[in-house]
């Protein structure tokens, strides 16, 4: 699997933190979330804002900027949960191959372009299934599944 991160900016962060504090009040417009998983390394609950995609009856999490903290924590706990205002949805994660990624990259990129586009290197939804596939190595997804608490 190719590693890839994208840093965030000073921007970036000043962003993020307005998000996830308006989506802990419970203002989850667009299907943003606060995602809250364990870390893999001191076990403490990391969170970080989402866009939860939804896509056929399936819902998503996609990493736009690539091998984040929360994808590797992610992959190390299996599990975590989505956060909106009082709302905890306790799930499990599976990560997705590259071939499974295709569509659902497609779609994120249909909803979400204006906001993570430019950590795509000039893809787009209108990208051939050829190009989404190139990226999908760069780009971890995990489908989620419902637990109970």
């Amino acid at each position: 699997m190719t590693t890839r991160t994208v840093p965030l900016t000073r921007v970036d962060r000043i962003v993020n933190g307005v998000v996830a504090g308006l989506v802990r009040l419970g203002l989850g417009f667009r299907d943003r979330r606060v995602l809250a998983v364990r870390g893999r390394r001191t076990g403490a609950v990391r969170t970080v804002p989402v866009n939860l995609l939804v896509m056929d009856g399936q819902r998503y999490l996609v990493a736009p900027r690539g091998e984040t903290q929360w994808v590797r924590n992610l992959r190390a706990a299996g599990e975590g949960e989505l956060r909106l205002g009082r709302r905890v949805e306790p799930f499990t994660a599976v990560e997705l191959a590259d071939d499974e990624k295709v569509s659902v990259l497609r779609e994120y990129l249909r909803r979400w372009a204006w906001e993570v586009g430019r950590f795509f290197d000039g893809l787009d939804a209108s990208s051939d299934d050829g190009a989404m596939r190139a990226a999908a190595p760069g780009r971890p997804v995990f489908r989620i599944l419902e637990r109970s608490a």
